[in-house]
């Protein structure tokens, strides 16, 4: 695979926050998730998305429309091929999400995006297996703001991971995540600390 210094080759925003309903469905598919993730590299055809999905041309062009229409995807450049323009498509944003506990712009509640682990967990199998997952889990007990700033620091990572060059043969996954669960174990206080 050649290395692509610039990642990707096209100008786009940093950001966007989705705001509507209509652009959380859009991202709530895996196979639009894929075609934005590989979007990340390089502008592409509906063709070369088509071949790189091994699915049909009219099952990824609409998907594509789905993701333009929701403002997520944009033409952006064309090529003259035997009296037809050619589209390429590129990401709006390196990164969208979706504000937590915010309503839609409309004044309706977001639906919910598919959840990241669920798909990572499919993914991981096989590297799993071949012993070649690296993964770590911790819980720790912290107030709200101190989980805020922590997650600002883990979307630098995030942000770091998403502009690297695509310059390897193997495709890595990055999944991280921040929640908060009600049943997980502590222990008491100190037997010194009790009044």
């Amino acid at each position: 695979m050649a290395n692509n210094p610039q990642v990707p080759d096209y100008e786009l925003e940093d950001t966007i926050e989705l705001t509507t309903a209509e652009q959380v469905r859009a991202i709530s598919d895996p196979l639009r998730t894929t075609i934005l993730q590989m979007l990340h590299e390089r502008a592409a055809t509906v063709t070369e998305l088509a071949a790189a999905v091994k699915r049909p041309k009219s099952t990824v062009a609409h998907h594509v429309n789905v993701l333009a229409d929701a403002g997520l995807l944009r033409v952006v450049r064309t090529r003259r091929v035997r009296a037809i323009d050619e589209r390429y498509y590129g990401r709006a944003a390196r990164m969208f999400y979706v504000g937590l506990g915010r309503g839609s712009a409309d004044g309706g509640d977001l639906p919910q995006d598919f959840n990241d682990f669920e798909v990572a967990a499919k993914e991981s199998v096989a590297a799993y297996d071949a012993g070649q997952l690296r993964s770590f889990i911790r819980h720790a007990r912290i107030p709200e703001e101190r989980a805020k700033e922590f997650w600002a620091k883990v979307e630098q990572v995030i942000h770091e991971f998403d502009r690297l060059p695509r310059a390897g043969d193997t495709t890595y996954g990055f999944t991280v995540g921040l929640y908060p669960t009600t049943d997980y174990p502590t222990l008491p206080p100190r037997a010194d600390e009790e009044g």
